[in-house]
């Protein structure tokens, strides 16, 4: 066994060393006929000459992973902040008669407060769905985890 390094040996330096072995003269290594593969069933592909490490396959993305249950839940809060918003908005303007006016505009802010959030995701959704660059379904919280 042969031992090279290009460095001076230093327990704070980690060094460059490359291990390697020699065989006596006339002995050539063996491999056992049970550990080899047959050569009709092994699939070769020429590697680049500029072999970096790196293949670009490990530089793909992986296609996403939709939401579904976050969509749904913005879904939901849409539809629900539009129906309160337009409950409001009729309570406000009177074609809805009230005993009590001063409870329609906590109405029409809850309407506002649920409607937004569902907007928000639903917008994002779509844009990602129709591949708009800036928009992934990454931005939309995901409640799998």
């Amino acid at each position: 066994m042969l031992l090279l390094c290009s460095q001076k040996w230093d327990i704070f330096e980690p060094t460059s060393c490359t291990v390697s072995y020699r065989l006596p003269a006339g002995m050539m290594p063996t491999r056992s006929a049970a550990s080899a593969a047959p050569s009709s069933k092994v699939k070769y592909s020429r590697v680049a000459d500029n072999e970096d490490g790196y293949i670009d396959l490990q530089f793909k993305r992986s296609p996403p992973k939709v939401p579904y249950k976050a969509i749904a839940l913005a879904a939901f809060l849409f539809l629900i902040g539009s129906f309160l918003i337009i409950i409001g908005a009729l309570l406000l303007a009177g074609y809805i008669e009230v005993t009590h006016p001063d409870r329609t505009i906590p109405v029409l802010i809850i309407g506002i407060l649920v409607f937004l959030p569902g907007f928000y995701h639903l917008r994002i959704a779509y844009y990602a769905s129709k591949g708009y660059r800036g928009y992934s379904y990454d931005d939309i919280p995901d409640f799998d985890d």
